[in-house]
């Protein structure tokens, strides 16, 4: 049986079956500046997310000013695997040592100033093959620390709502980060990338324009992040500082305590404990066999959760190129979907997280990746059915990435207990690296069955390989339950 966290342990239950009064509350507080000034940071991540990451800066280093296009795709797939296998070693452990020394909010603010500090170093790598590795070795670095600050950034989630609006706060920002994505990258296109001689005269010259668009990226991502370091600093430090104390200074019985605000004049001026990075291993193995032992069906999630969050990356990752190869859209018509596919995307994300609230986080799950399979298999059987169907099969796919995406991050959070959210979000992101080479070994090996196997033109087969990812994902996550209160496990 599930151990009892007295004050905060209570079952989940839908909003629907909850106190109306209390309910109500819980809506009214829904969009306060602390929640917003979250959000913000969710915007602002889009700047490396789609700008860099995603559409630009990445297109730019296989393009054939560095060499070789082929040759540039494989070594920055290279550096990518590296930079993967780097995050899945250290996403757990920065997240158990930030929630060891109550320093979320300063980890945080730390290494989205280092992703920033590294996009805008992209200004200098110019277009010669010589700056190929050094463009790939930022973009690798960037990549590793973004995904270290994401780990922190999520484990913030559960401190900005009560058990019955995660799911819309979650939404909210997972939402803002696709629109955001949107605004600056038309920014981008409209005032350096698309006009000859873009804003305060810049031009393709030396590839400038693209340069001078990572710059504009660090600032927007800076800026925007400038909002939660400042309304969630100096908080949970203090708390949990207070729990050690109440607890008499033993950290293990911070797992069924509730720890209340204390004043930061009282508190100690430094809280931080050193210890070697092989004793924070040792933790995390701790950890990952008390979740064996005591909690198997979160173990269970992790794993449903990383395939199929792998094949949610790849409908964004091959959407654009089964748009191009297989239904005959132009280069121009694969970029005005993309940005409809976002839209979409972003709009219904913050619309399904009142669902996620009102029905649970696994029902959306379920939902959102029962209606991709179908729709997905629509796409694979129509494909001779022209660019209408793409456009609405598409976009049904892109109304359905986000809130599966938003609801297994609310899942989490309401999970995590409370001082242990970095740790199990970084096991979030280690599971999610392990099994990334799925989607695109799935989409590979359909197509090689469609051409060697069918014996026809047939790279619209790399649809089933998606689908097959995003299939097992929703059979696994089918044993998973809904999350019942926080976990817990001992030191």
């Amino acid at each position: 049986m599930r151990p009892h966290i007295p004050g905060r342990d209570a079952e989940f239950t839908p909003v629907g079956a909850a106190d109306g009064e209390r309910a109500a509350s819980a809506r009214g507080k829904l969009l306060t500046w602390p929640v917003l000034a979250w959000g913000l940071w969710d915007w602002g991540s889009a700047a490396f997310n789609a700008v860099i990451t995603t559409f630009v800066f990445s297109v730019y280093l296989t393009s054939s000013a560095f060499g070789d296009p082929a040759a540039n795709e494989s070594a920055l797939s290279v550096g990518l695997v590296i930079a993967g296998a780097c995050i899945a070693l250290l996403a757990p452990v920065a997240g158990q040592r930030a929630d060891r020394s109550g320093s979320t909010v300063f980890w945080l603010g730390a290494y989205t100033a280092i992703v920033v500090a590294v996009s805008a170093a992209m200004y200098f790598v110019l277009p010669e093959p010589g700056y190929l590795w050094l463009g790939i070795t930022l973009l690798g670095v960037g990549n590793v620390f973004f995904e270290l600050a994401s780990v922190n950034y999520n484990g913030l989630l559960s401190r900005l709502a009560t058990q019955d609006r995660v799911g819309a706060v979650s939404g909210l920002g997972w939402g803002m980060g696709y629109l955001g994505g949107i605004v600056l990258l038309l920014i981008l296109y409209v005032g350096f990338i698309n006009p000859e001689v873009g804003w305060f005269g810049v031009t393709d010259e030396n590839r400038m324009d693209i340069r001078v668009s990572m710059l504009v990226s660090a600032g927007w991502f800076g800026l925007c992040a400038i909002p939660v370091l400042v309304t969630q600093s100096g908080k949970h430090a203090w708390r949990r500082w207070a729990a050690i104390e109440a607890a008499g200074g033993d950290e293990r019985a911070l797992a069924g305590l509730e720890s209340e605000p204390v004043d930061p004049v009282e508190a100690p001026t430094r809280i931080m404990r050193h210890e070697p990075l092989a004793a924070s291993y040792k933790h995390l193995w701790r950890t990952l066999v008390g979740l064996y032992r005591t909690h198997p069906e979160v173990l269970w999630f992790l794993l449903a959760a990383a395939v199929f969050r792998d094949g949610l990356a790849g409908v964004f990752t091959y959407g654009g190129i089964i748009a191009q190869n297989t239904f005959g859209f132009t280069s121009g018509e694969v970029i005005v979907f993309a940005v409809a596919a976002n839209v979409v995307a972003g709009v219904a994300t913050i619309a399904a997280g009142r669902l996620d609230d009102l029905l649970g986080p696994r029902r959306v799950i379920l939902g959102a990746l029962t209606v991709l399979v179908v729709a997905g298999l629509l796409v694979f059987v129509l494909h001779t059915a022209g660019a209408r169907v793409f456009w609405i099969l598409g976009l049904v796919l892109s109304g359905c990435v986000g809130p599966a995406q938003s609801a297994a991050r609310s899942y989490l959070a309401r999970l995590a207990p409370q001082g242990r959210e970095g740790e199990i979000f970084g096991l979030y992101a280690t599971t999610g690296r392990a099994v990334s080479f799925m989607a695109p070994m799935m989409y590979g090996a359909s197509i090689w069955v469609g051409t060697h196997v069918v014996g026809a033109d047939a790279g619209y087969w790399g649809i089933l390989g998606i689908v097959t990812v995003l299939a097992v994902g929703l059979l696994l996550m089918l044993r998973v339950q809904d999350p019942a209160g926080h976990i817990t496990v001992g030191e």
